[in-house]
């Protein structure tokens, strides 16, 4: 084979690899981007549940239902996502006004071995009025935790702590518990917005 017909042959594979790169890399995109492209709209999430919100009273999972909602899976000791979504979240729903009546908004923890109620009353008073704080029974939290497809994962620290990592997407479900898409974290204000006005109306 000519050296001609051998830098040709390396350029198509070259080109081959990159455009298989790139259809993985939309792929990914198309699968997990946007409300409407997901392949989970319309999908029942969550599962039954025994826990205490952050008043220390026992909530199930029927204080889901009959309203859509916004949920959020963090933790108090968060250094910056759970703190700037939260706040964000207050701010949406302030920005929505009466509209905003329609919807709850739960901050699940999932490290349920250092938040406890009282802990959580106290961080979640920081942000709003409008956020219920969800912990509980570890095992209880994980299953949960699955049904919800959030991943999360103790992460040791070298002074001995450790953090959390986990999902940062606030899930957006229906009165009946249908999931209506996600808020990403960073997502612009303008975009969460509407957002949640779509699914403030779809209560009406």
């Amino acid at each position: 084979m000519s050296t001609a017909r051998t830098i040709r042959t390396v350029s198509w594979a070259a080109l081959a690899a990159l455009l298989l790169i790139l259809a993985g890399v939309f792929g990914y995109q198309s699968w997990f981007g946007g409300t409407e492209r997901s392949l989970m709209a319309g999908m029942k999430m969550g599962a039954p549940f025994k826990l205490v919100d952050h008043t220390g009273k026992p909530i199930t999972d029927r204080a889901l239902a009959g309203k859509p909602a916004a949920v959020f899976f963090g933790f108090t000791h968060c250094p910056e996502i759970c703190p700037t979504t939260l706040v964000e979240l207050s701010g949406w729903l302030d920005e929505i006004g009466a509209e905003g009546n329609n919807i709850n908004a739960y901050f699940f923890s999932v490290d349920p071995a250092r938040d406890t109620p009282e802990i959580m009353r106290s961080y979640i008073e920081n942000f709003s009025t409008r956020i219920v704080g969800v912990t509980g029974d570890p095992d209880e939290v994980a299953r949960l935790a699955k049904a919800w497809f959030v991943y999360y994962k103790k992460v040791p620290l070298d002074d001995g702590g450790y953090t959390m990592d986990h999902t940062a997407s606030i899930f957006l479900v229906d009165a009946d518990g249908h999931f209506k898409g996600t808020i990403a974290y960073g997502e612009s204000s303008d975009t969460a917005i509407a957002k949640l006005r779509r699914l403030a109306k779809s209560a009406s």
